[in-house]
C-alpha cells in the first residue's frame, strides 16, 4: 500500500532529556569529569541549605555548569525575584533561593522550548517546571539533591558532573501521568515521544531526563534513585502534583491529553454475527427448515404409499368376490385407466398473444425467406449505419469513473478533497527483504546507501529530471524519502563500524535526535518490518523506502514529467532486484505507475485467451449445426454426401450475425456518449454468442424438423412454419434478457451499469437479426443443399451417383427432385445422438415418479445449501488477484502486507464552516478546557482508544488548536510580528525592539478557556500570520509546514471554505479491514455531524473504491429480485400461464442462488466485477429454461403423440419439450459455453480466472442441470395447463400422420421402444 497523501513536511525539534527541554538551567557542554574529593560534594543536608548555586564555564568554549554550593540559601535581587516569579510562579514570590539570575535565564530559555510542546495540558506544564524550578532554586535543595561527581575548573571551583535527585514515587507517578498523554498535533504523536523517549513507566521517564548525552542531551548525569537509597538526614522531593482532571480548571487539560476528562462515547451497534455454535444463525434457518420439509416429503410419501398398499390390498380382496356385481362394476371403471393415455390431453383453445406471435413471426420468416438478397441487404446496411458510432468509441479505464458513479457522495468528496487541498501525493515504494533472517548487515546498509543514491542520481528518458525535480520538498531543503539512510542524511560514512547498530537502535526509538534533511523524524514502523517477534530493529527482515513525489492535476505536464521519472526508476529498480538476489536477498517495489501497467499487460494476456476461446466456440457451433445431417454411417456411405450437408457456411453466418449485433450495440451506444469498459470488451461477445449460438440451433433444427414432416413444401413454406414455431420462444428469451440488463441501466456504479445497456442493446439487435438475416441466410443455405452444391464452394456441385438423380436434376431442384424419389442429401436422415439418447432414455427415466421425487429433493437439498452459504460470501477484491501471475507486483503487494505496519490516513473534512465563530472553534478543538465534550477533535480522540471498532490509531491533526497555542506569548518565539506591520512576522535576527509577541499585553489575555481569543476578522488577521510562519526548532506549532495545505481560508468572506483534521487508520490486513474501516470513519463523520451541527465527511485515498461496498449487497439482492420479477411478469404473459412462468423465474433464482453457493465455496468475492457475471447469469439462466417452458405450453402435437403411454397431462409435455428442444438445448448452448469456458481455465490472469472462469463454469454446468433436469421435473408437478398449437397439428391421432412425421428409418425405433408402446400401435 502507498502512504497516503502527507501534510506539508514541518521540521520538528527533539528535545532530548535535560537538552532543549530542561538543561536544569545549565548549558550544553560538558568538560572532563573527575570523582569528587573527599566524598561527596553535599556533605550538609538540612532545610536553607543549597547543594549547588551560580554556573561557570569551565573553558572559553564550554557551556556553564552548575557550581557546587553546600551553603545557606540567599535572598535574591529584585530583579532575579521578578524573573523566578514570571517563570516559576506566584510560590516563589518569597524566602530564599539556591539559584542566581544568570540560572533563571538560562533556565527560562530551556523550559521555555518545552513548553512549545506541552503548553496545551496546563498540569503537565506545571508539573514539569515545577520539576526544575525546585532542582535548579529550592532553598531545600540539600535535603533531595547530592552531588555525587564534581569537575573543577582553573579558577578552582568545584562544578556539578553527577547528582542525585530524590523524588517521591507519588510525585514521579503523577509526573509521568500528567504528561503521558500529551499530544503534538503537528505529528499525530505522543509528546511522550519526544521529551521521555517513548518511556512507558515513570523510572524510564526520568531516566530518559537524566540520562548524560552531550552535546543533545544533558550535559551531566543526573540520576533519579530509588526512596531507600536515600542518604541521612535526606528526604524525597514530595511536592504535590497536579492532575490532568484536576478540580482547579485552570489546571485540567483537554480531553486529547488527559482521557480522565474524556465524555464516554456511545456504544456502537455493531452488526453482530448470531451465530448457533459456529453456524450463523441463517445457516442453521435454512438446514432446519429444509430437514423439517424433507422430513415432511417423507411422511408424506410414507402416507400415501400405505394408502396404496391398503387400497391394493382390498382391490384383491374384492376380486376374489368377482362373483357381486358391485365390485365387478369397480373393477371395469379401474381397467379404464390402462387405456386413459390414449386420449389427448384437453388443450385450452388458442392463446391469442401466441397467436399474433405466431403469424407475426411466420409473416417474418417467409419474407425473409422469398426476398433473401433483400434482407441480408437491409441488414447489413443498418448494422453499418449503427456501426458508425464506434467513430466515437472510447474506453474507460479510470478506476475511479469505472467503479463509483460521479453522483455518489464518495465521487463528490474526493472531488472535494482535491479541488481544495490538492490530490494525493504519487508514492514509490520498495521492500528489501531477507526471507532467511535479518536483513541488516554492515555490508548490506553499504549497498543500499548506494542504490539510494543512485536513485538521487536518476534522471527521466524524455524531460530528464532527477528527483529533486519531481520530488515533494515542503521545506525547500530535501526530499522526502523515508528511510533507514534519512537518520543518516545519505551518507554511510556517519555509520561506525563497531557501533553502527546502536547507532541504528537509538535512531529507532529516539527519531528526534536522528532527524532527516526534509525534518520530518522517521517512526521505525516507515522504515523496519518484522522486527516485533525479536523486539529490536537490528533484527527486522525488512527494510523499506519510499520516495514521495508531488502530485498534479491529471494530464498536466508536471504529472508527464513525473511519470517519465518513475518510469526510469522502475526500470532501475529492476536491475537493483536482481543484484538483491546475488547477495541472497529479494527486492519488491511498487512506483505509482507499475498497477497500471500492470493491470494492461492482464487485459492484453486475456485478449488473447478470449479469442482463442470464441474461436473454439465459433468452430464447434459451425460444425454441430450439421451434426444431424452428417451421421457417421452416411458419411461413409455417401461421403460426397457430406460437403453438400455441412453446415460449416451457416453457422460461420450465425457467428457473424452475433458479431454484428455487439458490433451495433457498441456504436449506437458509442454514439450516445456510453463509454466502453474492459468488462464490456471482454464479457459482451461471450454473453451474445451465448445466446445468439443457442437460438440458431433452435432455427436449424426446428427447420430441419418441419423439413422432414413435410418434405414436399417449398424452402419458404417450411421456414414460415418453423419461424411460427421458434420466433415466439425467441422472443421470450430475448425479452426477458433485454429486460433484466436494462435494469442494470438503473445502477449508478458505471462499470456495471454500462455493460447493462450494451448488453440489453446487444441481445436485442441480435435477436433482431437473427429472426431475419439468419433466416434469410438458412434459406439460401437449404437451397444450395437441394441444388447439391458444395458447402463454402456454391459454386461447386458434388457427384450424383445414381444417374436416374442426374437426369432429374437437370430438370428440376428442391422438392420436385426429392419428389420423384431423387434426395439431394443423404437417402437416409437419421435422428442424432443427443436427441435418440434424449428420446429413448433420458426423459422417460427423469419423469418417472420416483426420479422426480429424488429431483426434487437433491436440487432443493442444493439450493438451501447454496442459501445457507451465503453469509460465508466475502466483499471485496484483492489487487493482487487483478494482476497477472509472475508480476512484480504480488511480491510487493504480499510484503506490504506483512511488514508495513503503518495504517493510511484518513481525513476529516469541513467545508463551509465559520471557524471563526467562538462556539464554532467550541465545536473543533479539543485542547481547550472550553471545547465541547464531543467536539471533533475529542470525539477522534475517544474513537482512537478503541481501534478495534474504530480503526483509527492517533489522534487528529487539529490546526485550530496549535493555532490558539501559537499565539501563547509565552511561545515568544512563535507569534512575534512587526510593530510597524502586525501581518509580518519578525526573522530570528530582527531587532526585539521593532517587534511585538503576540497578546503580550492584551486584555483579556491569552488563556486555557479561550476566552477572549480572536474571533472575526481579528481571527483570520491571525491566522493568515499563523499559515505562513515557518515551523523550526523554536516554534514547532507553526502552521506553514504542517497546515498550509490543511486550510482554505476565505479572507473576503472572513470565513473557512474548507479545512481537514488529519489522524491514520491501524494496519490494514484483508479487503474486510478496508470496508469496516471504511464504515467506520463514515459512522464516525455522521456523529461528528451531528455533534458539532455542521457537515463533516472523511477521506481516505482508498475510500473511493471501497464505496461500492457500502451498498453493493443490497444492490444485487435488488437487481436480482427485480429481474426474477420482470422475468415473471414478461413469462407468464407470453406463455399465458403464472403457474409456468413463476416456474421459470423459480428456477433462474435457483439457478442464480447456487452460484452465490459456489461463490462462497471456490473463493470469489462479491464485487462490481462478479455483479456484472451475477447479472450475467440471469440473463443466460433465462436463455436455458425459456425454449423448454415454451415448448411445454405450446407443444408439437407431434412430440405428444409419440409420448409413451405412461405419459400423460404435464408429463407428455414435459417428454415433448425436453425432446423437441433438450437437444437444441444441449449441444447448443451448454457444449459451446463449456469449450470457450474450459479455454479460459488456461489464462494468466489471476481475475479472469477467478470471476470469469470459475463463476461461468459454474454457470454452465448448474444451469444446464437446472434447466434440463430440474425444470422438466417442475414443469410436469406443478406447470400451467398447455395451449393448442395455431395450426392444430395436435387434433388427430391418424397413425399415418405419426409415421408421417417421424423422420425415415425411426418408425421401427419408436414401434420398439417398449412393451406399452407395442400394445398401443396393437390397439391401433
Amino acid at each position: 500500500m502507498s502512504p497516503g497523501r502527507r501534510p506539508a513536511r514541518l521540521k520538528i525539534p527533539f528535545f532530548s532529556a535535560s537538552s532543549l527541554f530542561l538543561l536544569f538551567g545549565v548549558a550544553l557542554a560538558v568538560s572532563g569529569v573527575a570523582a569528587a574529593k573527599d566524598g561527596p560534594a553535599t556533605k550538609v543536608h538540612k532545610e536553607g541549605f543549597c547543594a549547588m548555586s551560580g554556573q561557570e564555564k569551565k573553558s572559553f568554549f564550554g557551556a556553564p555548569l552548575p557550581v557546587v554550593y553546600n551553603g545557606p540559601a540567599q535572598e535574591p535581587t529584585a530583579d532575579t525575584r521578578k524573573q523566578l516569579v514570571e517563570l516559576c510562579g506566584a510560590k516563589w514570590s518569597e524566602g530564599d533561593v539556591c539559584c542566581d539570575n544568570s540560572q533563571i535565564a538560562s533556565l527560562s530559555t530551556n523550559l521555555k522550548r518545552a513548553e512549545a510542546l506541552i503548553a496545551s495540558c496546563p498540569a503537565c506544564k506545571v508539573n514539569f517546571f515545577d520539576l526544575f524550578c525546585t532542582f535548579t532554586c529550592s532553598p531545600d535543595q540539600s535535603l533531595f539533591l547530592n552531588v555525587t561527581e564534581t569537575d573543577t575548573t582553573s579558577s578552582g571551583h568545584e562544578l556539578v558532573s553527577e547528582i542525585d535527585y530524590f523524588l517521591s514515587p507519588t510525585y514521579g507517578e503523577g509526573f509521568y501521568d500528567s504528561c503521558k498523554d500529551v499530544k503534538f498535533s503537528a505529528t499525530n504523536n505522543n509528546v511522550m515521544e519526544l521529551i521521555g523517549g517513548g518511556a512507558k513507566n515513570w523510572q524510564d521517564f526520568l531516566k530518559f531526563l537524566g540520562k548524560k548525552n552531550p552535546p543533545f542531551g544533558s550535559p551531566f548525569q543526573i540520576n533519579f534513585p530509588p526512596k531507600d537509597k536515600l542518604g541521612k538526614d535526606m528526604t524525597a522531593m514530595h511536592n504535590a502534583p497536579k492532575k490532568c482532571n484536576d478540580d482547579d480548571v485552570a489546571y485540567r487539560c483537554a480531553c486529547m491529553d488527559c482521557p480522565a476528562v474524556c465524555p464516554i462515547l456511545q456504544d456502537v451497534d455493531e452488526i453482530k454475527v448470531c451465530k448457533v455454535g459456529s453456524l450463523p444463525c441463517w445457516s442453521f434457518a435454512v438446514i432446519i427448515i429444509y430437514s423439517i420439509g424433507l422430513i415432511g416429503l417423507g411422511g408424506y410419501l410414507a402416507i400415501t404409499e400405505g394408502v396404496k398398499y391398503r387400497k391394493k390390498r382390498k382391490d384383491n380382496l374384492r376380486l376374489l368376490r368377482d362373483s357381486d356385481p358391485e365390485y365387478s362394476d369397480e373393477d371395469d371403471d379401474e381397467g379404464a385407466v390402462t387405456g386413459a393415455g390414449l386420449a389427448p390431453e384437453p388443450y385450452r383453445q388458442r392463446y391469442i398473444l401466441d397467436v399474433y406471435c405466431e403469424r407475426i413471426f411466420s409473416k417474418i420468416g417467409e419474407c425473409s425467406a422469398k426476398f433473401p438478397g433483400a434482407t441480408i441487404g437491409i441488414s447489413i446496411l443498418v448494422v453499418g449505419f449503427l456501426s458508425l458510432g464506434w467513430l466515437n468509441f472510447s474506453v474507460e479505464t479510470d478506476p475511479v469513473r469505472l467503479w463509483v458513479s460521479p453522483t455518489s457522495d464518495t465521487a463528490k468528496e474526493k472531488q472535494f478533497f482535491d479541488d481544495n487541498f490538492g490530490p494525493f501525493f504519487r508514492t514509490q515504494q520498495a521492500f528489501l527483504i531477507n526471507d532467511t533472517g535479518p536483513v541488516m548487515s554492515l555490508e548490506t546498509l553499504s549497498w543500499w546507501f548506494d542504490v539510494e543514491q543512485q536513485v538521487r542520481r536518476l534522471m527521466g528518458p524524455v524531460y530528464h529530471d532527477t528527483l529533486e525535480n519531481v520530488c515533494l520538498n515542503p521545506t525547500g531543503e530535501a526530499c522526502i524519502v523515508q528511510s533507514v539512510t534519512a537518520y543518516f542524511h545519505g551518507n554511510f560514512w556517519e555509520l561506525k563500524p563497531n557501533t553502527w547498530k546502536d547507532q541504528i537502535r537509538t535512531c529507532a526509538e529516539k527519531p528526534g535526535q536522528c532527524l532527516p534533511d526534509f525534518g520530518q523524524p522517521v517512526r521505525k514502523q516507515l522504515v523496519f518490518g518484522g522486527y516485533e517477534d525479536a523486539g529490536d530493529v537490528i533484527d527486522s527482515k525488512a527494510l523499506m523506502t519510499t520516495w514521495v513525489l508531488e502530485n498534479h492535476p491529471e494530464g498536466s505536464k508536471e504529472v508527464e514529467r513525473s511519470m517519465d521519472w518513475e518510469q526510469m526508476l522502475k526500470n532501475r529498480l529492476l536491475v537493483f532486484k536482481d543484484e538483491a538476489e546475488e547477495r541472497g536477498l529479494r527486492l519488491s517495489f511498487s512506483t505509482e505507475i507499475s498497477l497500471e501497467e500492470e493491470l494492461n499487460k492482464s487485459t492484453n494476456t486475456d485478449a488473447k485467451i478470449v479469442v482463442i476461446s470464441y474461436i473454439a466456440m465459433f468452430f464447434y457451433a459451425s460444425i454441430a449445426l450439421g451434426s444431424t445431417t452428417m451421421a457417421l454411417k452416411n458419411m461413409l456411405r455417401q461421403p460426397s454426401k457430406t460437403f453438400v450437408n455441412s453446415k460449416f457456411t451457416l453457422g460461420v453466418s450465425g457467428i457473424i450475425i452475433v458479431l454484428m449485433s455487439v458490433s451495433s450495440s457498441v456504436g449506437l451506444f458509442s454514439a450516445l456518449g456510453v463509454k466502453v469498459t474492459l468488462i464490456i470488451a471482454e464479457v459482451i461477445p461471450f454473453l451474445i454468442l451465448a445466446v445468439g449460438v443457442d437460438n440458431i440451433f433452435l432455427i436449424v433444427h426446428e427447420f430441419e424438423r418441419a423439413d422432414r414432416e413435410h418434405p414436399d413444401d417449398e424452402v419458404e413454406d417450411n421456414i414460415k412454419r418453423s419461424m411460427g414455431r421458434m420466433g415466439p420462444s425467441i422472443l421470450l428469451s430475448a425479452t426477458c434478457e433485454t429486460v433484466a440488463f436494462a435494469l442494470g441501466a438503473a445502477v449508478g456504479m458505471p462499470a456495471v451499469k454500462n455493460f447493462a445497456i450494451y448488453a440489453a442493446g446487444a441481445v436485442f439487435i441480435n435477436a433482431v437479426l437473427q429472426v431475419t438475416m439468419f433466416v434469410s441466410v438458412l434459406a439460401l443455405n437449404k437451397k444450395r443443399m437441394d441444388a447439391n452444391r458444395i458447402d463454402c464452394f456454391p459454386c461447386l456441385k458434388a457427384p450424383v451417383p445414381d444417374a436416374e438423380c442426374e437426369d432429374h436434376e437437370q430438370g428440376m431442384v428442391g422438392s420436385l427432385a426429392r419428389g420423384h424419389g431423387c434426395e439431394t442429401g443423404f437417402e437416409e436422415s437419421e435422428e442424432g445422438l443427443i436427441d435418440q439418447v434424449i428420446r429413448k432414455s433420458y426423459a422417460p427415466a427423469l419423469l418417472k415418479k420416483n426420479t422426480k421425487i429424488t429431483v426434487i429433493t437433491v436440487f432443493l437439498g442444493i439450493f438451501a445449501t447454496a442459501l445457507a452459504l451465503l453469509p460465508a460470501i466475502e466483499l471485496g477484491l484483492d489487487q493482487r488477484i487483478a494482476i497477472p501471475r509472475g508480476s512484480y507486483l504480488i511480491d510487493y503487494f504480499n510484503d506490504m502486507y506483512d511488514y508495513f505496519a503503518v495504517g493510511p490516513p484518513v481525513y476529516f473534512v469541513s467545508r463551509e464552516f465559520n471557524v471563526t465563530d467562538r462556539e464554532n472553534q467550541q465545536e473543533l478543538c479539543g485542547r481547550f478546557s472550553t471545547c465541547s465534550s464531543l467536539s471533533l477533535s475529542n470525539i477522534i480522540e475517544q474513537e482512537r482508544k478503541r481501534p478495534e471498532i474504530s480503526y483509527l490509531t492517533e489522534p487528529a491533526a487539529s490546526w485550530i488548536d496549535d493555532f490558539m497555542l501559537w499565539l501563547n506569548p509565552s511561545l515568544d518565539q512563535c507569534c512575534r510580528v512587526k510593530k510597524s506591520n502586525p501581518e509580518e512576522l519578525c526573522g530570528p535576527y530582527d531587532n526585539e525592539f521593532d517587534c511585538e509577541v503576540c497578546f503580550e499585553n492584551r486584555d483579556p489575555g491569552w488563556n486555557i478557556t479561550l476566552y477572549g481569543m480572536p474571533e472575526g476578522e481579528e481571527f483570520m488577521s491571525y491566522l493568515k500570520v499563523w499559515m505562513d510562519a515557518p515551523t523550526g526548532e523554536t516554534c514547532p506549532v507553526a502552521g506553514k509546514a504542517a497546515y498550509s495545505t490543511a486550510i482554505v481560508p476565505d479572507y473576503e468572506r472572513n470565513t473557512i471554505s474548507a479545512s481537514h483534521f488529519r489522524t491514520s487508520h491501524r494496519p490494514l490486513r484483508s479487503q474486510a479491514d478496508f470496508i469496516d474501516a471504511f464504515a467506520a470513519a463514515r459512522r464516525i463523520a455522521k456523529e461528528v455531524s451531528r455533534t458539532t451541527g455542521t457537515e463533516i465527511f472523511p477521506y481516505s485515498k482508498f475510500y473511493i473504491f471501497f464505496d461500492q461496498y457500502a451498498t453493493i449487497v443490497r444492490l444485487t439482492a435488488g437487481l436480482i429480485i427485480a429481474a426474477l420479477v420482470c422475468i415473471t411478469v414478461v413469462a407468464s404473459a407470453l406463455l399465458g400461464s403464472i403457474k409456468t412462468g413463476l416456474v421459470v423465474a423459480g428456477t433462474v433464482a435457483m439457478i442464480v442462488t447456487d452460484i452465490l453457493g459456489v461463490m462462497a465455496i471456490w473463493g470469489v468475492s462479491l464485487n462490481a466485477v462478479s455483479l456484472v457475471n451475477l447479472v450475467i447469469c440471469v440473463g443466460i439462466g433465462v436463455e436455458f429454461c425459456a425454449h423448454i417452458a415454451r415448448a411445454f405450453m405450446f407443444p408439437a402435437a407431434s412430440g405428444i403423440e409419440r409420448a409413451k403411454v405412461k405419459f400423460r397431462g404435464r408429463d407428455a409435455r414435459a417428454w415433448s419439450a425436453l425432446v423437441n428442444v433438450g437437444g437444441s438445448v444441449f449441444s447448443g448452448i451448454t457444449i459451446t459455453k463449456l469449450i470457450g469456458v474450459i479455454v479460459l481455465a488456461f489464462t494468466r490472469s489471476k481475475i479472469f480466472e477467478i470471476y470469469y472462469f470459475r463463476i461461468w463454469l459454474a454457470l454452465v454446468i448448474v444451469a444446464a442441470a437446472h434447466a434440463l433436469i430440474f425444470l422438466p421435473v417442475a414443469l410436469s408437478l406443478c406447470g400451467g395447463e398447455g395451449w393448442m398449437p395455431l395450426q392444430g397439428e395436435g387434433a388427430g391421432l391418424e397413425s399415418d400422420l405419426l409415421y408421417r412425421r417421424l423422420p425415415p428409418g425411426l418408425e421401427h425405433d419408436f414401434d420398439e421402444s417398449d412393451d406399452e408402446e407395442e400394445s398401443l400401435r396393437r390397439v391401433r
